[in-house]
C-alpha cells in the first residue's frame, strides 16, 4: 500500500512539474538581436594553402505566421574567394543525442582545428590545458563546412513564442534543420552548389529523415550525398533490451571485435577474419536459435553457448544463465571482470576502474565519454573566444534539449502504434527519387552503441539502393576519429567520396 501511495505521489509531482514547465515554456520570450562574428583565416588543407572566412552567427527560425521562435547557432567555414559555386560543395555537419551540439565533429574531425586526446584510449584527458592543434587532415580545400547546433544546444535557444515542443522531437527537429539549411543556402546564394549532409549517431537518424524533408515544402532541394558516421537509422538494431531479438543479432559481431581487441577471443586471427566468422555464425546459426527460444534442446543450447563463449570471451556458464542472450551493459562489466575493469560503450577500447566491481552495468558512466569530454568542452570554449572572437552572454551548452523527446512520427489525430524509430525507409525513398545521391557509412568495429553489423543489417533492407552505398570500417569506436590512424583514413575516405562522381 505504501509503495502504491509513493508511486501515486510521484506521478502527481511529475505531472505538476511538467505542467509548470509547459506554462513557463509557453510564456513569450524576448527576441534579442541576432549576433554575428566574422573572422578571416588561412590554413593548409589537403596540402594546399587556403584563405577562408569563418562566420559564427545566430539565425532566426520562424513559425508559419512568420514569428521568430528560435535562433540556430552555426559556424560556417567558407573559401574566401569562390570562382564558381557550382564546383564548390558545401557540407552541413551536426552531431546527435538527441540534444548534442556539433562540438564533437567540429573539434574532433571536420574543423580547421581539432583537439587531441589519447589515440590508444589508455589515458584520461586529465585537466587543462589541452592539446588543440591545426587539422592537417581537414577537408576545407574541397568543401565549405557549416556546423549546426539544434535548439537547446550550443548557443541555440528559444525566442519569442517558441516552445520546446516546436523542436524537441524527431519530426520537429528535422523540420527546423530543413528551414535553417534552406535559409543558409538562400542567403549565401548556394542553390547551385553540390550539397552534403554529415551526421553522427542520432545525427544520422536526422540526416536520413532530413533528406526527405528537404524535398518538400514547395522548395525541393536535392542532395548530392550523405556521410553517416556511426549510423543509427533503425533503433531496433541499436537498443540493447531484454526482449529485443534484433539487438542480440546486431551487437554480437561488435562484441566479438571488442573481445578480440582485448585478447579475450580470436587469438591468432585477424580482426577482419574473426568478425567475418562471427557474421556467418550470427546469420546462419544464432538467428534461428534466438527465434526457436525454449524450443531448443539442451544439447542445442549447449552448442550455441559454446560458440558464444568462443566469440565473446565470456564464461560459457554465464552465457547459459543468460539464456544465450547477452545484454550490452552486462558485456561491458563481464569482459574484463578478471581485471576489475568496465569497458566503454561508445568505444570498447576504453576502460574504467570502478569501485563496485560486481555491479551489473558500469556505474560511473561511459569511460569512452568521461575520459575525453572535458578536453572537448574546454577546447570549444577556448577556440571560440581566442580564434573566432565570439563573445556571448551565455554558456555554450554541449548537450541539452533532448529531454522528453517526442518520437511520434505521425500527427496526434492519427493512430500510432509505438515502434522502434526507423528513418531508413526515408533514405530509401529519397535515393530512389534522387538517383544522383550517394551515401557513405563510417562504422567503428569497437562501437558498442551503434554496432557496425547493424549498419549492414539496416542497409540490406529498407529499399536502400546498395549500388550507391559505400561501407567503411575503422579500428576504433563511435567517434573513430579519436584514433589517429582512423582520423587520417576517414579523411581520405570522405575526400574520395566527395570528389569522385
Amino acid at each position: 500500500m505504501r509503495t502504491h501511495f509513493l508511486i501515486t505521489i510521484g506521478l502527481f509531482l511529475c505531472l505538476f512539474t511538467q505542467a509548470q514547465e509547459t506554462k513557463k515554456d509557453s510564456t513569450p520570450k524576448a527576441i534579442p538581436e541576432a549576433k554575428t562574428f566574422i573572422t578571416k583565416h588561412q590554413g593548409i588543407f589537403g596540402g594546399k594553402t587556403l584563405d577562408y572566412t569563418t562566420t559564427a552567427k545566430e539565425t532566426f527560425l520562424t513559425n508559419k505566421e512568420g514569428d521568430s521562435i528560435a535562433t540556430f547557432w552555426s559556424v560556417a567555414y567558407t573559401k574566401t574567394s569562390i570562382d564558381d559555386v557550382t564546383k564548390r560543395p558545401v557540407t552541413f555537419v551536426f552531431n546527435g543525442g538527441p540534444g548534442s551540439a556539433s562540438m564533437w565533429l567540429h573539434l574532433g574531425f571536420f574543423g580547421p582545428k581539432i583537439v587531441k586526446v589519447d589515440s590508444d584510449a589508455k589515458n584520461d584527458d586529465g585537466a587543462a590545458p589541452y592539446n588543440l592543434v591545426n587539422n592537417e587532415h581537414g577537408l576545407l580545400d574541397i568543401t565549405d563546412l557549416v556546423f549546426i547546433d539544434p535548439v537547446g544546444t550550443g548557443y541555440s535557444r528559444l525566442v519569442g513564442k517558441g516552445e520546446g515542443k516546436d523542436f524537441y522531437g524527431l519530426k520537429e527537429d528535422v523540420n527546423s534543420f530543413a528551414q535553417f539549411i534552406r535559409k543558409w543556402v538562400t542567403e549565401n546564394e548556394r542553390w547551385f552548389s553540390p550539397k552534403y549532409l554529415a551526421g553522427e549517431s542520432y545525427g544520422t537518424t536526422r540526416a536520413a529523415a532530413l533528406g526527405k524533408a528537404l524535398e518538400g515544402s514547395g522548395q525541393n532541394m536535392a542532395l548530392n550525398g550523405m556521410i553517416l558516421i556511426s549510423q543509427a537509422l533503425d533503433y531496433a538494431g541499436s537498443t540493447s533490451e531484454p526482449n529485443n531479438i534484433t539487438s542480440f543479432i546486431t551487437y554480437l559481431p561488435s562484441m566479438a571485435a571488442t573481445a578480440w581487441y582485448h585478447k579475450k577471443a580470436g587469438l591468432g586471427k585477424t580482426l577482419e577474419s574473426f568478425t567475418q566468422e562471427c557474421r556467418d555464425f550470427t546469420y546462419n546459426t544464432y538467428v534461428p536459435s534466438l527465434y526457436k527460444g525454449n524450443l531448443l534442446t539442451d544439447e542445442e543450447k549447449d552448442a550455441i553457448a559454446e560458440k558464444l563463449a568462443y566469440f565473446t570471451g565470456l564464461d560459457k556458464t554465464y552465457i547459459l544463465r543468460s539464456n544465450l542472450r547477452i545484454l550490452m551493459g552486462r558485456f561491458q562489466k563481464q569482459l574484463l571482470l578478471d581485471k576489475g575493469l568496465a569497458i566503454g560503450r561508445l568505444d570498447g577500447r576504453f576502460m574504467g576502474d570502478e569501485e563496485d566491481k560486481v555491479s551489473e552495468r558500469p556505474h560511473l558512466g561511459d569511460a569512452a565519454s568521461y575520459q575525453i569530454s572535458a578536453a572537448y568542452t574546454a577546447s570549444i570554449n577556448h577556440y571560440f573566444a581566442s580564434d573566432l572572437k565570439v563573445k556571448m552572454d551565455r554558456p555554450y551548452i554541449t548537450s541539452g534539449g533532448g529531454t522528453n523527446w517526442r518520437w511520434r512520427t505521425v500527427p496526434d489525430t492519427q493512430y500510432w502504434e509505438p515502434m522502434p524509430v526507423n528513418t531508413a525507409p526515408d533514405l530509401g525513398e529519397t535515393m530512389r527519387r534522387n538517383t544522383a545521391m550517394k551515401v557513405m557509412i563510417a562504422s567503428g568495429y569497437y562501437d558498442l552503441i551503434t554496432p557496425f553489423f547493424d549498419a549492414e543489417y539496416t542497409f540490406a533492407r529498407n529499399g536502400i539502393v546498395k549500388e550507391r552505398v559505400q561501407m567503411k570500417y575503422y579500428e576504433a569506436g563511435h567517434m573513430m576519429y579519436t584514433h589517429e590512424p582512423d582520423l587520417i583514413q576517414l579523411g581520405k575516405d570522405i575526400r574520395k567520396f566527395i570528389t569522385t562522381n
